[in-house]
């Protein structure tokens, strides 16, 4: 099994969560499914997917035999948490936050279709997520009910969405380094924690696992954030598929814009090897945890 096989997988899941666009009037539910489609790393379900199935791998040997199918349980969350971080993407690109006109490498949904399609898109991308979990309740667990108070907590305004509201207000002005690490934590590692605690949680992994995966998450996110923002920086906007130097233009405080390249690059490595450490600590040894930490190391590595 290879990343790409997994990344195909998902890609399944998603579509077939989507809604059909020919069953409705407007646009928006087209806006939706073009933003979905456009591709993009698949980064937050993989990491969810890759948790749940590390732990289910060991719970599978100790029973001599592999249910078919447990995946029904995780594919619910792994569409939701692609939605919402869409949903963000959509709203990012706006001209009242950052303005951009090209994401994943096609135009920005304002500019596809139409400013106020766009806002409308992403809220109904933001509830569709909730809908899928809910269709997939097939059965009320405490592991469902307490997977699903994580997604909701940490893309709601205490996670993601609190992140993003300091981050727009705070724009052009000087900011402190508790703000700008409140934003960090907020708006890009809360998506990156939820992934690893929810798979562990649907998995039934301990409290004091998740709590350490939950850490693991937060040092991968503010390593993805920095890296995010040395490419914006010095990235190829073909690349990436997006426009660079927005923090430049949008004259937000970065980590690259407060302590330079080098020092940048250096807590990448830190937070990732800290992070890695703690994967290899607290998740069984098998081949699910061995494409966790390729794709952890990919994702802190990589150059769009």
């Amino acid at each position: 099994m290879q990343l790409a096989d997994i990344n195909n997988y998902i890609e399944d899941v998603i579509r077939v969560s989507l809604p059909d666009a020919a069953k409705y009037p407007s646009h928006i539910v087209e806006a939706m499914n073009y933003a979905m489609s456009a591709g993009g790393k698949r980064i937050r379900p993989t990491l969810m997917y890759l948790t749940y199935k590390a732990f289910m791998e060991t719970q599978n040997s100790n029973e001599n035999g592999s249910n078919a199918s447990e995946d029904a349980v995780i594919k619910p969350f792994m569409a939701a948490i692609e939605m919402i971080h869409t949903h963000s993407l959509i709203h990012d690109d706006l001209p009242a936050l950052d303005n951009d006109s090209l994401r994943r490498g096609r135009p920005t949904v304002h500019v596809q279709f139409d400013e106020s399609t766009a806002i409308l898109a992403g809220d109904a991308l933001l509830n569709n997520a909730y809908e899928v979990v809910a269709e997939g309740m097939t059965s009320l667990t405490k592991e469902y009910f307490n997977a699903f108070s994580i997604l909701t907590s940490k893309t709601g305004k205490d996670g993601m969405l609190g992140g993003q509201g300091l981050d727009v207000e705070l724009s052009g002005s000087k900011i402190t380094n508790d703000e700008r690490d409140y934003i960090y934590e907020k708006k890009t590692s809360a998506l990156i924690e939820a992934p690893f605690m929810i798979g562990a949680t649907l998995a039934g992994a301990d409290k004091d696992i998740i709590d350490k995966l939950e850490r693991a998450g937060r040092s991968i996110g503010l390593a993805f954030q920095v890296q995010d923002d040395i490419l914006d920086a010095i990235g190829d906007a073909e690349k990436l598929g997006k426009e660079v130097h927005q923090d430049e233009r949008n004259e937000k405080n970065t980590y690259v814009s407060e302590y330079g390249l080098e020092a940048s690059k250096e807590y990448v490595k830190s937070e990732s090897e800290k992070a890695v450490g703690i994967i290899k600590e607290v998740m069984p040894d098998n081949e699910y945890r061995v494409l966790l930490v390729e794709l952890v190391e990919k994702m802190i590595t990589r150059e769009k």
